[in-house]
């Protein structure tokens, strides 16, 4: 009896041990990367300076073409993530600015993604591996379930988010294979094109108050960021189009951007703009907020 005991004993030993060498070896790797998704871009990399900055879900990412800004001479990255939300958005801010990053004007999207207070599972992850090295992270998730286990339980966080953080994610990053995530300046365009055109239903959709876009304000507003929050466009076969009208009645600062663009021609899926359609709306976005003004 005292062998088997002394037997599971030491399996657990090894099960305890091996765990917390993995979690380090799986965040050590994760902090000498930075080359594979925005927020690791942010974290560990040196802190910038930019007059510009897009962030917003993947129609921040797919709609804002940075070099529109940059060929003005202006400095720009697009930090829109697909599938994020506000909530994630509202915590890169945060960390951009522990890390001492100089910001003077943030472009936000703000439509699809102000209908819930959800997050994204998918884009959580991806801020795990840092959540031991970074207050501001644990601040932000302390109120999370099953937060107690992601920071105090070795290598939960990284089981937990196998298939974003896991096993091939680290090898990809221990071996510096880059992805798309940083585009081109932070803009990933899309170059394909579905036809015949779905429309997108929002009937389902309803826009509410937000807290993390409250708290993404209260940030600007406390370190004297210009924030310009904006709809941005969906094509013209798009269901409940009132949608937009009762983001408006919210929070009226947000500009009605969303018929901008609506030619089929310039759209990959009804809310999606393909390349094309990013480039036209980033110009109208340029010259309504920041072209120099001509004296008459």
């Amino acid at each position: 009896m005292k062998k088997f005991i002394l037997f599971i004993g030491q399996i657990v030993l090894t099960i305890i041990l091996s765990a917390i060498l993995l979690d380090l070896v799986y965040t050590y790797v994760y902090s000498k990367n930075n080359n594979r998704n925005k927020i690791e871009f942010v974290l560990n990399s040196n802190p910038k300076e930019y007059e510009v900055i897009f962030i917003g879900s993947s129609r921040a990412q797919n709609h804002f073409d940075s070099r529109i800004f940059s060929e003005q001479g202006m400095t720009v990255f697009n930090y829109g993530m697909s599938g994020s939300r506000l909530e994630e958005s509202a915590l890169m801010l945060k960390l951009m600015l522990e890390k001492k990053y100089v910001i003077k004007n943030i472009i936000i999207e703000v439509d699809l993604n102000i209908s819930s207070d959800g997050f994204s599972n998918g884009t959580r992850a991806m801020y795990m591996p840092y959540i031991k090295d970074y207050e501001t992270i644990q601040n932000h998730y302390q109120s999370i379930t099953n937060y107690n286990e992601l920071y105090h339980i070795p290598f939960y966080r990284y089981i937990n988010f196998d298939t974003k953080i896991g096993f091939r994610e680290v090898l990809f990053s221990a071996i510096k294979k880059k992805t798309s995530a940083l585009g081109i300046e932070g803009f990933s365009p899309l170059r394909k094109d579905q036809r015949p055109l779905i429309a997108a239903d929002f009937s389902k959709r309803s826009p509410k108050r937000n807290k993390s876009y409250e708290e993404i304000k209260k940030i600007c507003s406390d370190n004297k960021i210009n924030l310009i929050a904006i709809t941005t466009p969906v094509c013209s076969e798009a269901i409940n189009r009132d949608y937009f009208n009762h983001i408006h009645k919210i929070y009226p600062e947000i500009y009605r951007m969303e018929d901008t663009v609506i030619d089929d021609k310039y759209f990959s899926t009804c809310g999606h703009m393909n390349e094309k359609g990013a480039i036209a709306f980033t110009k109208i976005v340029f010259d309504k907020f920041f072209k120099p003004k001509t004296k008459s």
